[in-house]
């Protein structure tokens, strides 16, 4: 039984029938890429003694990171947050307030989707354990962000992150490219179909809950963010061990473009840290938990009452580290600015620009702190 007409609706989103779009691939061009870099799981698997210089990083040896374990991001329970009047709704709902106000970031347990998220951390691990030559077959193409590769390096001087990605858009479904959609392991287009419309299912029940705590209408986000509207990414990160490894990065810190991102860790290795007062947290993943964080998209949209928050990805000696985020956007017809609900009577603290400059600003940015931010704050 479905709970309600959202949950039928996701339910019934067309399955992956589409074609290889040659024709969109060209039509995305218009946004820019990444330059191609050598493979960092093809480098770090020669055994290495010194790593190249590109990826050294030799700053964030004097950067604070903090071995307090009791300083975590909260915890929301969204099971007690079905209905408004049930038991717990009242606090949890605060609780969600204050985790997207002062954290930016918070961990996401009983959302019911276990077995899409298992399914899909199976078939990424069975990805990235391919030889490089087929998981080249969906390697990204000029100008274009989606498919096997790294994604922001805008120039040859550029510092290199110590990690590889899949990068995927599977929302809107019109707009889906099975170019890039493996087909080994051969459960992986239909896994991710369900990983994805689950992901975007809790990511809407979100939106709805972030408006109330913001009090505008149910719906004032939700409709920006729907299924129709919304365009989802996903990105599946490998980061191979590495002999220097507190001298580089897997993902150098930035704050999210999006309005939501939802993480899953694949393995048991950490490597997650967010800057709070100025210094690095490690966060330590609640095993079936989804951790989520604020993207500059709603910070924007809330004018400032809530803030999208610096991150990295820190690796490992030893292991190979193995995440999954799902970002949720608003759709190319959408304008990106401050929720009109939100300023009336006050100043807008952001430019309104439409989506599609947003996103060609996104993509020809490398990952810089919150420099996104910094552009579209009104001075």
């Amino acid at each position: 039984m479905f709970q309600n007409e959202e949950d039928k609706r996701i339910s019934q989103v067309p399955a992956i029938a589409m074609e290889d779009n040659t024709e969109e691939i060209i039509n995305r061009s218009e946004y820019g890429g990444s330059i191609p870099v050598d493979n960092v799981q093809a480098l770090a698997s020669k055994d290495l003694k010194d790593v190249p210089v590109r990826y050294i990083r030799s700053e964030i040896e004097s950067e604070e990171v903090l071995v307090d374990e009791s300083l975590q991001i909260p915890v929301i329970d969204i099971s007690r947050l079905a209905a408004a009047g049930q038991l717990g709704y009242d606090d949890e709902l605060a609780k969600l307030h204050v985790a997207c106000r002062d954290w930016g970031f918070f961990q996401l347990v009983n959302h019911g989707i276990s077995e899409a998220i298992d399914a899909m951390k199976k078939v990424a691990e069975e990805f990235f354990k391919l030889p490089l030559e087929e998981k080249m077959k969906y390697a990204q193409l000029p100008n274009t962000i989606e498919g096997y590769g790294q994604a922001f390096v805008l120039s040859e001087e550029q510092k290199l992150d110590w990690g590889d990605m899949l990068f995927l858009l599977p929302l809107p479904v019109s707009l889906r490219n099975l170019r890039f959609w493996p087909q080994n392991p051969n459960s992986f287009r239909e896994t991710l179909d369900e990983y994805s419309n689950k992901l975007c299912g809790v990511s809407m029940k979100l939106f709805k809950l972030i408006s109330i705590n913001l009090g505008i209408e149910p719906e004032a986000m939700s409709k920006i963010f729907d299924l129709e509207n919304c365009t989802q990414g996903i990105r599946m990160n490998y980061y191979p061990p590495c002999p220097e490894a507190r001298k580089v990065l897997g993902l150098a810190p930035h704050s999210d473009a999006t309005g939501l991102t939802l993480l899953v860790q694949v393995n048991e290795v950490q490597g997650l840290q967010i800057k709070k007062n100025s210094k690095w947290v490690p966060i330590k993943p609640i095993p079936g938990s989804i951790i989520v964080n604020v993207g500059d998209v709603l910070e924007i949209m809330s004018n400032g009452e809530y803030s999208s928050i610096e991150h990295r990805a820190v690796v490992d000696f030893e292991k190979e580290r193995l995440s999954i985020a799902a970002f949720h956007s608003p759709g190319l017809e959408a304008m990106v600015g401050p929720l009109p609900e939100l300023v009336k009577g006050k100043t807008p603290k952001y430019k309104t620009i439409d989506a599609h400059e947003y996103v060609k600003l996104t993509i020809n940015s490398k990952l810089d702190g919150k420099s996104l931010i910094d552009h579209m704050k009104i001075q």
